[in-house]
């Protein structure tokens, strides 16, 4: 679907830049994006506090149920972070297996305030509302730029939706109350005459 777009439009996709929770996203599409389009770099980004991936330290696995890869204990490279849905105490087996085939080409740490910041300022500026993890990917994607060569076309996948983050420090903000301005723009509204 990504590669058919890209087509459609006689463009080349240079760059996939994707974060991590399952690792199924990355993976999957993944696959199918080099398998495509050989030549596309992927850049794997997680957040700066919990680099699990950029730390080379394996996984420690176990046997659940008589099939062997689920994690046996939490990584040692993890500590929290505000990055909900990205990049849990584990390296999930799927995840796990792509980066074992090399599937990226580089992976990007991205600072918990910058995706925070930039989840705002997609919001603010661009009408783009969603949640940390979507501004820590286009984060990332920014950071790509920097030093993709003129002319590139860099794709960042935001996997998410602000809603369900109201109440996490993407927010924190955001007055419970209506300042002036919003209730003079509320006032306009059928809702508020």
């Amino acid at each position: 679907e990504i590669l058919a777009a890209f087509q459609h439009h006689g463009k080349s996709l240079d760059y996939w830049v994707t974060g991590w929770g399952t690792g199924g996203t990355f993976a999957g599409a993944g696959s199918a994006i080099k398998a495509g389009s050989p030549r596309t770099k992927i850049i794997l980004s997680e957040p700066q506090a919990a680099p699990l991936i950029q730390s080379g330290l394996p996984q420690e696995r176990k046997e659940v149920l008589g099939v062997f890869g689920a994690p046996a204990a939490g990584h040692p490279e993890w500590k929290p972070h505000p990055i909900q849905g990205w990049s849990p105490n584990f390296i999930p087996k799927v995840l796990g297996d792509a980066v074992e085939k090399r599937l990226h080409d580089e992976v990007v740490l991205v600072p918990s305030f910058r995706a925070i910041e930039t989840a705002q300022k997609l919001a603010c500026v661009e009408g783009i509302f969603c949640g940390i993890s979507g501004g820590a990917t286009v984060w990332a994607a920014m950071e790509v730029c920097k030093k993709a060569p003129a002319g590139s076309n860099v794709l960042a996948m935001i996997p998410d939706t602000a809603e369900r983050y109201l109440s996490t420090p993407l927010f924190e903000h955001a007055g419970a109350e209506m300042d002036d301005e919003e209730q003079a723009l509320f006032n306009t509204t059928p809702c508020g005459q």
